[in-house]
């Protein structure tokens, strides 16, 4: 028997069309669904998507790593030119599995930072580095400072802080091969920090669909971590870097010990050298102009028009570093060498100007 092509194509949607009603009626089973969607990448309404939902759309600035559309389209997996975001994409996409698993993801080789450095990286988790490597750089920092063109302590309206971004825990893992850092003229610093052979991507220790970290791993090797909490105890690098007298406390502490440091010199700087006190919060731009005193924006001191503008090119790599090292709540793990180098040289630059106390950085 012969079949005409209409009647080919007859048959052909007929039976598509049973299919389709034969899938209703069933469930369909998403390897992970269940995990993926009580993840921070599945979380619709968490900060990261939702940001938006006023506008109705995420701009193409931010796309690439803010929605699914988006990331597709940067990496040119729709088909379109790859390594742009060619028009705005709808909100609350979160980061879903086509995010990540697709041909083009899959088959990344290396990853180019915002400071201009690529890293070839042909592993798994070259596709979770585009979006995890921050927005601004050492280099850009540096290129703002060349742009003013003014003395390391002089006030300059045309510098602003520069935020690294969020979640940046590739700037911290590969160091100094990333340039996400400030890194200071005459300074060597740590490149990709090599944990150990079980321990080399990112989700050698991180669920891929959760995101959690795997802990009972850490126990193989760490005697006495049994959860997420115990990590912060652990240290390999000896030496008291923060300057408190304790060699055994965690690399986090020393971390923490460091940045407390950073942050009042900065303090001090700002209101000794630049003449304008400075505070902190947890918002853009991040820096504001300290009203009362107590070094935290709170109450109206979080406004975008109180935003702190006193800018030398001093305090401006200060600040910068500070919040490298303040937006990768996993530095301690990532490359606690890098972070430390940061933070020490810093303080150090800064006690040029202001009283600092003595700390110390590995090399």
């Amino acid at each position: 028997m012969k079949f005409s092509g209409k009647t080919f194509l007859l048959c052909f949607l007929t039976t598509f069309v049973l299919a389709s009603a034969f899938a209703q009626d069933k469930d369909v089973d998403i390897p992970f669904y269940h995990v993926w969607v009580n993840s921070p990448h599945g979380d619709f309404t968490g900060e990261p998507f939702a940001h938006w939902n006023e506008d109705g759309e995420v701009p193409k600035s931010c796309a690439a790593c803010h929605s699914t559309t988006g990331r597709l389209d940067f990496l040119g997996a729709d088909g379109s030119e790859a390594w742009v975001v060619e028009s705005s994409t709808p909100i609350e996409e979160g980061v879903q599995c086509v995010a990540c698993h697709n041909q083009v993801a899959m088959h990344l080789t290396e990853v180019t930072f915002p400071s201009g450095k690529t890293v070839v990286r042909e592993e798994a988790d070259a596709r979770c580095m585009n979006c995890h490597s921050g927005r601004e750089s050492g280099n850009s920092v540096r290129a703002a400072i060349e742009e003013a063109g003014v003395p390391d302590d002089q006030v300059s309206s045309d510098l602003h802080f520069l935020n690294v971004h969020y979640a940046t825990a590739a700037v911290s893992r590969f160091g100094a091969e990333a340039g996400g850092g400030f890194e200071y003229d005459g300074k060597s610093y740590m490149e990709f920090f090599y944990h150990d052979d079980y321990a080399t991507q990112c989700n050698d220790c991180h669920s891929p669909h959760s995101t959690e970290v795997r802990v009972q791993l850490c126990t193989d090797c760490h005697q006495g971590v049994t959860e997420f909490e115990d990590i912060a105890a652990i240290r390999s690098t000896e030496g008291d870097f923060d300057g408190d007298g304790d060699e055994q406390e965690g690399i986090k502490y020393e971390i923490e010990g460091l940045r407390e440091s950073l942050f009042s010199a900065i303090t001090t700087y700002a209101t000794d050298v630049a003449g304008s006190s400075i505070a902190y919060g947890n918002g853009y731009p991040y820096f504001f102009n300290d009203k009362n005193g107590n070094g935290t924006a709170d109450g109206d001191e979080m406004a975008r028009s109180n935003g702190y503008s006193s800018w030398t090119p001093r305090l401006l790599k200060a600040a910068y570093n500070y919040q490298v090292a303040t937006k990768d709540h996993g530095a301690f793990v990532h490359n606690p060498q890098y972070v430390i180098q940061l933070l020490n040289d810093s303080i150090q630059d800064l006690g040029e100007q202001v009283s600092v106390p003595s700390t110390a950085r590995p090399e």
